[in-house]
């Protein structure tokens, strides 16, 4: 039976995710050895005690992992992928945005050979400003991680266990999981999916959470600020260069006109403002490339963990214990 995990941020969801969960169980768990991994991303309502339930309940399926504070949804992600254990593994909201019924369409999607696939929807139940947040930020996606145009980075997603493995090596204290992506494969897959609106509450995603994930794939995933500095630099350097090159011919030929002190000064300052710009961009390469490398602060910390009895594992428990039992008769009989 193939295994399954599915992971889920959760944030203030108190009002869907046990309905989200058994609505996973009652589709999937005949189907796959199902796995459900439940990030509590340090919520404000009843979501850690309904969690709590819901793993009581399902001892077998549901993972729950708190989280000592709110780090966001890339890092409650990255926990989650820590946690799961599937062949396969879907990533989804907790408000039911994410129909459940669309994971059987993902599974059957991947298996013709993808790393991963992602949903696409061709209508977007979302508000004005989190649809015009999407588009800016697919736009900023094609030039900084060379995203292919027609590939919309969506959170409900289903990974191979080689992607997943890949992913999780990343330690670094701002992951953005889809940049991950997109720098450890090229074999990706897209479906069509449908988007449904939130049953419950209001979107997390704020202008400012926005802004912030917009310059974590800014300055975490690229070197682009610095070199956009670097080559302002040059332009200026350049520029001090061309007005040098008046005042010298103001020097050697009269005729060719009298530059006045505010035109000289200019030259000279946009020289060497330029020159000290281009040296600071270059400074500040070798430094981000070192950033990017030994920043060591916590993607996430985990307060408490209720993990899983696998069903594959007490399967392989009880082909231990009969083993065991038919030695020991074996050994009576002699």
């Amino acid at each position: 039976m193939l295994a399954l995990s599915v992971v889920i941020p959760v944030y203030n969801a108190a009002k869907t995710i046990e309905s989200l969960c058994n609505t996973l169980i009652d589709l999937y768990s005949a189907r796959f050895d199902l796995e459900i991994v439940l990030v509590n991303d340090y919520s404000r309502d009843s979501s850690d005690l309904i969690c709590r339930r819901l793993h009581e309940s399902y001892p077998q399926i549901i993972t729950y992992i708190k989280l000592a504070r709110n780090f966001g949804e890339h890092n409650a992600v990255m926990a989650g992928l820590n946690s799961a254990s599937g062949e396969l593994c879907v990533v989804m909201d907790d408000d039911f945005q994410n129909p459940p019924e669309e994971i059987g369409r993902l599974v059957e999607e991947i298996e013709k050979g993808y790393d991963v696939v992602y949903s696409d929807y061709a209508v977007k139940n979302d508000s004005m400003l989190r649809n015009m947040g999407s588009m800016v930020n697919d736009r900023m996606a094609n030039i900084i991680l060379h995203k292919p145009a027609d590939l919309y980075l969506s959170s409900f997603k289903i990974m191979n266990r080689f992607l997943v493995s890949e992913i999780i090596r990343y330690t670094g204290p701002d992951p953005y999981i889809d940049a991950i992506i997109l720098r450890s494969t090229a074999n990706i897959g897209r479906l069509s999916v449908r988007h449904d609106e939130r049953m419950h509450g209001r979107s997390g995603y704020t202008f400012t959470k926005l802004v912030s994930l917009w310059g974590n794939m800014v300055v975490s995933y690229s070197l682009i600020p610095l070199r956009i500095i670097g080559i302002l630099g040059t332009v200026l350097a350049v520029y001090g260069v061309y007005m040098g090159a008046d005042v010298v011919f103001d020097a050697f030929i009269p005729s060719y006109g009298e530059l006045t002190d505010l035109e000289t000064l200019t030259s000279v300052t946009a020289f060497f403002r330029g020159v000290q710009m281009l040296a600071i961009s270059v400074v500040g390469e070798y430094i981000g490339r070192i950033y990017l490398a030994l920043s060591r602060d916590p993607q996430f910390v985990v307060r408490e963990r209720l993990s899983a009895k696998r069903r594959s594992e007490e399967v392989m428990l009880r082909s231990v214990a009969g083993t065991v039992v038919e030695e020991i008769r074996a050994q009576s009989n002699e």
